[in-house]
């Protein structure tokens, strides 16, 4: 790639834009219903992200059941939820031990509200991602992004991704030049 077409990475410009939706539904929650355990309405979010990635602080337990990639569901149970531009802090149950989870906004994959149907798949952000890195993880994906896959509803904390939701899920990697 030339110095040029470098300049105007479009495909980065989008996916930090739509990684703002996520930032910006997670504060509408802390604003309209407090960092304090629900969600409004029938809405509830799964959130996908890498579990390897640099800056996630989960427990060691979490991280040796779920790796690689973990799924957590914010819907009834759980606290000290905040945002700001690079990580998303929230506590959460695993087997009745509440637990603090640190997820910077560049490791999330998948964001998705099943309740409106809306879901956003992600590559992670950042020099910490090689294009190996990458490949691996569209090579992971198997889809070109027009799937109905999504996580288990399996109440909240975490989980493994199978089928479930229904809506379509936005790869961004048609727009990655190759």
């Amino acid at each position: 790639m030339t110095h040029d077409e470098d300049i105007l990475r479009y495909d980065r410009l989008v996916e930090t834009a739509l990684r703002g939706v996520v930032k910006s539904s997670i504060e509408e929650v802390i604003e309209y219903h407090g960092d304090q355990g629900a969600m409004p309405g029938e809405h509830h979010f799964y959130i996908t992200f890498l579990t390897d990635y640099p800056g996630v602080k989960i427990p060691d337990y979490l991280r040796e059941r779920y790796p690689g990639e973990m799924t957590i569901v914010l819907q009834y149970q759980f606290s000290d939820l905040s945002v700001d531009d690079e990580l998303l802090k929230v506590r959460l149950s695993f087997n009745n031990v509440p637990e603090m989870l640190e997820i910077p906004l560049a490791s999330i994959s998948i964001f998705a509200d099943p309740s409106v149907n809306f879901a956003l798949q992600f590559q992670p952000l950042g020099d910490a991602m090689e294009d190996a890195d990458l490949a691996l993880l569209d090579e992971l994906d198997g889809s070109d992004g027009s799937d109905d896959d999504g996580p288990d509803d399996g109440g909240n904390g975490g989980g493994s991704s199978s089928k479930g939701i229904s809506g379509e899920v936005i790869s961004l990697d048609k727009f990655r030049k190759k």
